[in-house]
């Protein structure tokens, strides 16, 4: 996700600073090259020596006669984007007033007159975060061209964002923005049919590629609209769904003002009517009458005639010609921008094998996050014709 970004890491003395370590490998696992910058009450809580280890370089704790500072973050520097993880209260007035008394805030002052990224991940406690003067220091960061990722707010603190939402909003601050200013709709994972009040019906889909696809629309731009049966996430609009009905709802709710809809889901072909108490077990003669769902390409094709589709095939028959043949059955059918088709046993994994439809064929073998990215690079094509 972040193959060959430059991250300069400002960290500063809040009690988060023990979670950049983790931060630093999480940063390079996606493919960045990580150095990192202290200040003073930082080293009195994370030994500079645990971020050397964490990044494999060394750690700036000083200005020097090299203007490190300069090397990272001014013009032509090191760095493509600096992120402060965490930010103090201290650190964010200090950057909101030009106070150059600490690496890390000598390199947010270099990078703001060098129109390098900057990124700003607060913690502190609940009241700081609250108090009228460091609101206004993030409200004037923000005109300036601050981008932030949002504390957690729990226990009385506003606690450091995960490694996963800090990752995504640098991958956003990093990545040409193809998808700016649209809005698009990602439907993800299984759909589930309750049969009575404990049993159900589903299937395999793990939801991992429509996640993949719609952070990676993110991180191009995109505001996202992600529907799923799943957890809400910082970076996304999420609908919270169970059945096939609901998440046909959910889309056509925001339909109406969308860009574009990637039907990343497997959504049950099949319902059956609830019963309100749990069906008893040893039912010999036990049947079910499964009625059809409505398909929900169909549904939002009738309602947005124009609007962009990206289907998803899943095969049982993992011949390519099959893959490919389906797949471009289901976009001639439903007028679809592309379809990606894949067999079915990739369901779950990490890793997958997929085809991208159009009139041509373009296939990705790897991860499910690096077909994400190629999803919303396509997509990204697609709404700029």
């Amino acid at each position: 996700m972040l193959s060959g970004v430059r991250v300069a890491l400002g960290v500063s003395g809040s009690i988060a600073a023990v979670k950049t370590v983790e931060l630093a490998h999480e940063l390079r696992r996606q493919g960045a090259t990580v150095r990192a910058v202290m200040t003073p009450a930082a080293e009195g809580i994370i030994h500079p020596w645990s971020l050397e280890y964490a990044t494999e370089n060394d750690v700036v704790t000083e200005i020097t006669g090299r203007v490190e500072h300069v090397d990272l973050c001014g013009n032509d520097g090191w760095a493509d984007v600096l992120v402060i993880a965490p930010a103090t209260a201290n650190t964010v007035g200090k950057m909101a007033h030009a106070v150059d008394d600490t690496p890390v805030t000598t390199c947010a002052t270099t990078a703001f007159g060098a129109g390098t990224p900057i990124l700003v991940v607060p913690a502190m406690h609940e009241p700081m975060y609250d108090h009228p003067g460091v609101l206004d220091a993030l409200d004037t960061l923000e005109s300036w061209g601050v981008d932030f990722v949002d504390p957690r707010i729990e226990e009385g603190k506003a606690k450091i964002a995960t490694e996963s939402a800090i990752v995504t909003e640098v991958a956003r601050a990093t990545t040409e923005q193809t998808l700016a200013d649209r809005t698009v709709i990602v439907t993800s994972g299984a759909t589930t049919e309750s049969i009575d009040p404990i049993r159900t019906l589903s299937n395999r889909a793990s939801g991992k590629t429509g996640r993949a696809v719609a952070r990676a629309c993110y991180a191009r731009g995109a505001d996202v609209v992600l529907v799923h049966d799943g957890e809400d996430l910082p970076w996304a609009t999420v609908e919270q769904v169970e059945s096939a009905a609901e998440m046909l709802d959910a889309v056509l709710g925001h339909a109406e003002t969308a860009d574009a809809l990637v039907s990343a889901a497997a959504i049950s072909d099949y319902t059956v009517e609830t019963t309100d108490q749990k069906i008893r077990s040893g039912q010999a003669d036990l049947s079910l009458d499964l009625t059809p769902t409505p398909k929900l390409i169909d549904s939002v094709r009738e309602e947005r005639p124009e609007l962009p589709i990206v289907g998803f095939k899943a095969e049982t028959d993992d011949e390519d010609e099959n893959v490919v043949e389906q797949a471009r059955q289901i976009r001639d059918r439903a007028d679809l921008a592309f379809v990606v088709g894949n067999a079915a046993d990739v369901m779950g994994s990490a890793e997958t094998r997929a085809a991208l439809v159009d009139d041509d064929i373009e296939w990705f073998e790897g991860s499910k996050t690096g077909l994400g990215a190629a999803v919303a690079d396509r997509l990204g094509r697609e709404l700029q014709e």
